[in-house]
């Protein structure tokens, strides 16, 4: 179908299939109601849906009968697995149907799940959602897109509802390695806060003393983004003042400061270990964004 064709379909469309009734889901089925969608739902457990109902939504009894009811199905489930398990019994009905997956998985599988939808005639489009569930919806919230370009400029209207869509590209696995390397900053950050709270508990600090001195620290990492990486995309590890050798005695104590307050070490170790593995690597002197090319090599 031409993408002038979607574009106008997807404008006189206002009906959407959301599967899968988890927080997220929940979410962006809420968030269609309130604009005025036709939203169908389907979940494992239907009782899920009894609240959505009774704002509006429209509950199908069987997952072939969710698909049928939109050209546009958007899955909210724990990874791409449940995908197959949910529309393998389908039939015919997911033939000319885009498929929306924003569940969680590796770019692979978003890959092989393409193949997999495009064998029973549907379009797939990969995301990821940025933001927690109270928020989809809101200003803040964005997604991670991709897929073919023409389906995503079709539905992007209808998807621009429960975020602001990002398209990465026509490779269905871009869409998952953004969400992934995402989260990669997000979770590494707060079990970093974790443990810093872990290792002044030791000292019988509590953690909302550290809060603020937390928040000045992630303002000079946030200072220091754009200058690490135009270092790492173009090799120049030039010291400026945090040379390897330098930051890795510093990791040496933080673990040496753990060990003593009995606390865990595997967090702080694995950064020990590429500061260790860069002055191997012969970046004792480089910068510390020298240890992108030792993380990069595996």
């Amino acid at each position: 179908m031409a993408a002038h064709h979607l574009k106008e379909k997807s404008m006189n469309a206002s009906t959407v299939t959301v599967i899968g009734l988890g927080p997220m889901g929940r979410a962006m089925v809420n968030v269609y109601l309130a604009k005025g969608h036709t939203v169908t739902v389907w979940n494992r457990t239907a009782s899920r849906a009894d609240d959505l109902v009774a704002r509006g939504a429209v509950l199908a009894a069987t997952p072939a009968e969710a698909v049928a009811a939109s050209d546009l199905i958007v899955l909210s489930l724990t990874d791409y697995a449940a995908m197959y398990a949910i529309l393998d019994g389908v039939g015919d009905a997911l033939a000319g149907r885009v498929v929306v997956n924003l569940s969680s998985d590796s770019p692979a599988a978003s890959r092989e799940a393409g193949r997999w939808l495009a064998d029973r005639g549907a379009e797939l489009l990969t995301g990821g959602v940025m933001v927690p569930e109270n928020m989809v919806g809101t200003e803040a919230s964005f997604v991670f897109y991709s897929g073919p370009r023409a389906i995503m400029d079709a539905h992007h209207d209808t998807l621009d509802v429960i975020g602001r869509p990002h398209y990465k590209g026509e490779d269905l696995g871009l869409a998952q390695l953004w969400y992934q390397a995402l989260l990669d900053v997000f979770l590494t950050g707060l079990s970093s806060f974790a443990h810093a709270a872990a290792l002044l508990a030791s000292g019988g600090v509590k953690a909302e003393e550290l809060v603020p001195y937390a928040r000045e620290n992630l303002d000079l990492v946030k200072l220091l983004l754009a200058g690490s990486a135009t270092a790492i995309d173009t090799g120049d590890h030039t010291d400026h003042g945090a040379n390897v050798t330098m930051m890795s005695a510093t990791t040496d104590h933080i673990v040496a400061a753990s060990r003593d307050a009995g606390i865990e070490l595997e967090l702080p170790k694995a950064v020990q270990s590429h500061y260790r593995r860069a002055i191997e690597a012969g970046h004792g002197r480089d910068s510390w964004t020298s240890l992108y090319e030792v993380i990069r090599r595996g």
